[in-house]
């Protein structure tokens, strides 16, 4: 595989009036994470179904695997496997016999289907539910299954989308362990999300769609820096000390503090903030002041992302709403190829 594992130069889409994708560009390094992050409408399934080949583009070029996903279509089938939203298991097997059906459909033998059956579940921690029906499966039992389907072939890009959606804290924290591992065995994972620690959690890269486009790509931590410099916030215990203590906070940090009385909390931007935050600790204490609580806050992607769209990721919009494929029919296509 090329040193990319994805690029796309002004991919179009058009439903009607509407543009799903309007100029959107992409790279993803192989054997990494990359996050796709944007609000209901902005294009991400989309862009997932053009690069797995499920729908064709109105313009632009776009390569999988260092194949041309429109010119040679069933070569990025044989490189791919997608997760869709929904799992897409069948709830009358077990889950053995799921993967060996799946490696049927995906034209490997009887034999070799079993064997692959036996090495996914036990990749994914499945072997001690695997003569269990579907039924009896947790949330993140089965969405780790549906990752074991997709990963029948072995693929060298694996399309998570949005795979998280309705699980509790531990099938997700399941699902996250289940992708780190495949990364680490050189799989490359493009993932939409509108969780944004998920994103924060697994990518190395993220990028923010918004409108069809591409309108940041970077690292975590440098997408976080455009929403501002970390804080120093300090809640005390008796909301009379908050003068005193908005005083040594302007003093350590040379910025100008905000005082939230009602929250009894006073909070600065800060360049240094581990050494500010460690003068401000023993300076209040040495005065007497009663701390409820005292931290270095970082901004979130969840402020990054109302910074950079005006919207919060699960806000409404436009765009997006016709022809969305669930992870079955993405299974029955993948099949016919």
């Amino acid at each position: 595989m090329s040193e990319n594992a994805i690029r796309c130069e002004g991919i179009r889409k058009r439903y009607g009036d509407e543009h799903a994708l309007d100029g959107f560009d992409l790279t993803v390094p192989a054997g990494t994470v990359h996050g796709l992050l944007g609000p209901n409408g902005a294009g991400k399934t989309t862009a997932v179904r053009i690069l797995t080949t499920l729908i064709r583009p109105d313009g632009g070029r776009a390569e999988v695997a260092g194949i041309d996903v429109a010119a040679r279509p069933r070569q990025v089938r044989r490189r791919i496997g997608l997760a869709g939203q929904h799992a897409a298991v069948d709830e009358v097997l077990t889950g053995r016999q799921n993967l060996r059906m799946f490696g049927r459909l995906f034209h490997l033998g009887r034999r070799r289907a079993a064997e692959r059956a036996d090495e996914l579940l036990e990749r994914f921690d499945l072997v001690a539910a695997d003569d269990k029906g579907i039924k009896e499966y947790s949330g993140g039992m089965r969405r780790r299954l549906d990752l074991a389907a997709a990963m029948i072939l072995a693929p060298d890009v694996l399309f998570l989308d949005e795979p998280t959606t309705g699980l509790d804290p531990r099938g997700r924290n399941e699902v996250w362990h289940s992708v780190r591992s495949l990364v680490e065995q050189g799989t490359t994972v493009l993932l939409t999300t509108q969780y944004l620690d998920e994103a924060d959690q697994l990518a190395g890269r993220i990028a923010v769609l918004d409108r069809g486009r591409v309108i940041a790509d970077d690292t975590p931590d440098a997408l976080k820096r455009l929403a501002g410099a970390d804080r120093i916030e300090v809640v005390v215990r008796d909301p009379a000390a908050l003068p005193a203590t908005a005083a040594v906070i302007a003093r350590v940090t040379s910025a100008e503090p905000r005082i939230d009385a009602a929250a009894a909390r006073v909070h600065a931007p800060v360049t240094d903030g581990v050494a500010a935050l460690t003068e401000i600790a023993r300076t209040l204490q040495d005065d007497g002041v009663a701390v409820a609580d005292i931290g270095l806050r970082r901004p979130t992607l969840d402020e990054v992302f109302l910074r950079l769209t005006g919207h919060r990721p699960d806000d409404e919009t436009t765009g997006e709403t016709t022809g969305e494929t669930t992870g079955e029919t993405t299974v029955a296509e993948g099949a016919r190829a």
